[in-house]
Formats: C-alpha cells, structure tokens, sequence
C-alpha cells in the first residue's frame, strides 16, 4: 500500500509538471508570433466586414503617411491618394494612376513608336444625325490634321459613316436622342481636354463655305480670345447684332442690341466676342 502511495504521489507531479512546461512554451510561441505580426500591414489582409472594421482606419492612416513620404506624391506630382479612393487603390504603383489624359489614338499592338506621329492641337466636337451626313463632311474637310474630330450621334448610327476617310480616325461616341451639351458635360472632363489648345464645339447645320480652321486659329491667338464665335454673314436674318459680322474690323467685343433686349452690354446674353472675317458664312463657333 505504502508503494502504491508514493508512486500515486509520483503521477501527480509529473503532471503538474508537465502542464506548466506546457504553458510556458505556448506563451513563449505567443510571444514571437505577436512579434512577427507588428511587421505585416493590416491593409494587406481580408477579413470578414465585421472584424476588419477596426483595423480599416490604422491600416489607411499608414497608407497615408507611406504616400505622403514617397516620391511620387512630391511637389512635381499630383496626389493621387485621398481618403474616398476605394480600398486597395492606394497599393497601385506610380504610372498606373494618372492626372490627365487625352482622345490621342493608341496602336492596338506594337511599339509606342507606332503611336500618331503628330499629335492634334485642337479638338473638334459635333453632335451629328445621319440626315447631315455631307454637310459634316464638307465641315471637316475645312479643317487641318492639326484638329482632331470627334461625333457625338444623337440617332445612334455610328457605321454609316464608315464611307469617309477621316471618320476612320474620328472619335464616335453615340447615345441617342441628347443635345451638345449633355455630351460636352459628360465626356469633355477638363482631365480629358487639357492636352487640346482650344475645343470647338459645332452644331450639324453650320455653312462653311468660306471657312477656314487655321486661318480662324490665327485671329484667335492674334487677339488672344478665351471665348470667340465668327461673325455670321449680315443678310442671315439673325436675331441678335452681336453675331453678325462688321465689315470694318477683325473683332468686335461689345454689340449695342435692340432697345431692351440688354440690360448691360458687358453681362450674358449681350457680351460677345465675334471674329469678322469675309471667309466665314453661317456658323456657330465656340472656343473653350
């Protein structure tokens, strides 16, 4: 019996003895993976909505400071992290995420080198159906290689232009039944435009029988407009005086109008800047 005891005895130590080792080691093996993990970025792991909530505002304010310190964020580049991007937009490297862009046409394969050789100065927009189809194309052969021509088609026939040459390089963009404007807000982002010098904006119905894009360009640049229309032909019956063209000077910026149809000649509708040039006939030109 008395050997029974102490071997009984025995048992019990051994087991006591043998947890606390145990426990030891589990806190050591805690202790150097809690080590290892300080070093992984929480924005690197995908974890349920529930649990990842937390660590969403440490893993973006680290992502911030990381942005802020890289080259690519200096003072000759723009920003491109801010706190509405969605998660994961932040890990893209530099050349990826750009400001700007631009309507220059790409090689679908080869080298960068088969990219246009010349690039286009200007951008020239006009919203089309298929009933105008000769006047666009009288319209566009008044202007240059140096313009780059983009349609946007109210009536949703895009390949029927396909007969003319230039329309093969033009920009085509078609959603139906949608004015000038509605395109110009949606798909004339100033990140987009900011490569063109100046964009003219047209409409269908435009007379261009003695029209020229360049020599217009260089009564732009000569008189440094912003903002400019041609002067249209004086025997149109148009509406408003400053539209139609005077014989007697290039460029008229202030038009007396009828008796009550402006309050101030410097304000909108009244102020006007019109170029008066024998070459042009009935248009309707913006600059922007």
């Amino acid at each position: 019996m008395g050997t029974s005891h102490r071997s009984g005895f025995l048992k019990k130590t051994n087991d006591g003895g043998r947890l606390i080792i145990t426990t030891f080691i589990g806190v050591l093996i805690g202790y150097f993976v809690g080590r290892s993990f300080q070093s992984v970025s929480f924005s690197k792991i995908h974890l349920p909505t529930s649990i990842s909530t937390s660590f969403d505002i440490a893993g973006k304010e680290e992502n911030i400071n990381q942005i802020s310190e890289s080259p690519f964020s200096n003072g000759s580049s723009p920003r491109i992290y801010v706190s509405t991007n969605p998660r994961g937009a932040e890990l893209l490297p530099p050349g990826i995420v750009v400001s700007e862009s631009d309507f220059f046409l790409r090689r679908l394969w080869g080298e960068p080198s088969e990219d246009l050789k010349k690039k286009p100065k200007y951008l020239l927009t006009i919203t089309v159906g298929l009933n105008q189809k000769k006047n666009i194309d009288r319209m566009v052969k008044k202007f240059s290689e140096d313009f780059q021509i983009m349609l946007f088609h109210y009536d949703g026939q895009t390949s029927q232009w396909d007969e003319f040459e230039w329309s093969k390089s033009a920009i085509h963009v078609s959603i139906r039944r949608q004015t000038k404007w509605w395109y110009a807000k949606r798909f004339l982002h100033p990140d987009v435009v900011a490569a063109y010098e100046y964009i003219f904006i047209w409409d269908e119905d435009l007379g261009v029988e003695h029209f020229n894009g360049d020599k217009y360009m260089e009564l732009v640049k000569k008189h440094g407009l912003d903002i400019s229309q041609p002067g249209l032909e004086p025997n149109n019956g148009l509406t408003w005086q400053m539209t139609k063209r005077r014989g007697d000077q290039e460029v008229h910026k202030v038009t007396e109008e009828k008796p009550g149809w402006c309050s101030d000649p410097h304000l909108p509708p009244c102020a006007a800047y019109a170029l008066h040039l024998s070459l042009l006939s009935s248009l309707s030109l913006c600059c922007l």
